[in-house]
């Protein structure tokens, strides 16, 4: 009776590839020719790329012991019912002792990120030259990323930020109206009439947040909202 020649299956899991031209006797261990058979056959198989996507590939194992084969390896598509941003693709042996291994293919895409060029320290007011726009892989960015540079100009750094890092929201606040020491102007709101006075900020305050202030006039040391650089606005009980 004839008995059916063995196969040797292998899945490996997701990562990058090479082009690289087919042509027989390639060992399994080639990975760079192997993920080009990969990348030939999912370019055919999947809708073309944009500008800002790219494959993902294999890795297919350098390390892997299977046997040379003397053929030219066959790309097939696995499974035709697929989805549009993913494929699994055969690697086929048609040697005696076929052998065929399984590599999944996906596409991800890219956007463009706002990095730090540099260490800034915390505190610091992010300024233009402190910011560069890089595109990157989606997967690969934090929560919160910002993708113009130019929304981060003029907030102040929350934390320390090493140089390359991608800029969130969570390493900004919005900058500091007043600074605890500096003179501001108090507004107060009497029976429709706007009262102004000089006084001293005793405490750092952002936009909108309560600060402590020292009445010039009075000496008296009172509550009120920055409102804007150097106003702060005293709530009148």
């Amino acid at each position: 009776m004839h008995q059916a020649p063995k196969i040797c299956r292998v899945l490996v899991p997701w990562l990058g590839f090479l082009a690289i031209s087919a042509h027989a006797g390639v060992e399994l261990n080639d990975a760079a020719r192997m993920e080009a058979l990969v990348r030939i056959a999912a370019t055919q198989e999947l809708p073309p790329l944009t500008g800002r996507q790219r494959f993902v590939i294999g890795p297919i194992e350098p390390d892997l012991q299977v046997p040379k084969c003397s053929q030219p390896i066959r790309p097939l598509v696995a499974s035709p019912h697929h989805m549009k941003d993913r494929v699994m693709i055969e690697l086929r042996c048609p040697d005696a002792k076929l052998w065929h291994i399984y590599v999944p293919v996906r596409v991800i895409g890219t956007t463009p990120v706002a990095v730090a060029v540099h260490a800034i320290v915390q505190g610091t007011v992010i300024k233009a030259g402190d910011l560069r726009q890089e595109e990157h892989d989606i997967s690969e960015l934090p929560l919160g990323y910002l993708d113009d540079p130019g929304i981060a100009v003029g907030l102040t750094a929350s934390r320390p930020i090493a140089g390359g890092a991608f800029m969130t929201n969570q390493l900004l606040v919005a900058a500091k109206a007043v600074q605890r020491g500096q003179t501001v102007t108090l507004v107060a709101d009497a029976g429709g009439m706007s009262i102004r006075m000089a006084g001293r900020a005793m405490s750092d305050g952002m936009v909108n947040q309560r600060v402590k202030v020292q009445n010039l006039s009075s000496g008296k040391v009172v509550e009120g909202i920055a409102r804007s650089e150097q106003v702060v606005e005293i709530i009148l009980q």
